[in-house]
């Protein structure tokens, strides 16, 4: 199960920084006008849905405005509860993408039949890094090995 944990992070690594500032982009592009819309539309202690739809058309068409104005004391509670709010419907998003990105076992991503099986030179015991029957990059056949030299090649030969 760890492996599914490690997979994930490591896929989304570079993910992080772009989910943080989606994050701050949205909480003060989105939910600044929303918080702004909901002060004003609370009458009272009561909320009106009719005028919340008013003030939210207003709000998002004077962002400006309602960005300053969501920094007063009369807006700023409501901007932090719905920031909150708004953090855990995001947080439940980005866990969702997490997950569905998860390695779906300990082999994924790792290339088979690669020259990676080695380490520090191991294969040319075997092979030549300088010339012969190309085989990879770096990587070649040596023609005057003993042994067997035959060579499978899969693939499809393009004649124009």
């Amino acid at each position: 199960m760890n492996y599914k944990v490690e997979g994930a992070i490591r896929r989304n690594k570079k993910n992080f920084t772009i989910f943080i500032i989606l994050w701050i982009i949205l909480s003060i592009v989105f939910v600044m006008p929303i918080s702004y819309a909901i002060t004003n539309a609370t009458i009272d202690g009561q909320f009106m849905f009719g005028k919340f739809i008013e003030e939210i058309a207003d709000a998002f068409a004077n962002i400006a405005t309602a960005i300053g104005k969501t920094f007063t004391p009369e807006y700023i509670g409501t901007y932090g509860s719905t920031l909150f709010k708004f953090t855990i419907v995001y947080a439940i998003f980005v866990l969702v993408g997490l997950i569905k990105t998860a390695p779906k076992h300990e082999f994924t991503d790792i290339e088979h039949g690669s020259s990676d099986w080695s380490k520090n030179g191991e294969q040319y015991r075997v092979l030549s890094d300088k010339k012969g029957i190309i085989l990879a990059q770096n990587n070649y056949l040596p023609l005057d090995k003993r042994g067997n030299v035959n060579v499978l090649v899969v693939g499809r030969i393009r004649f124009w």
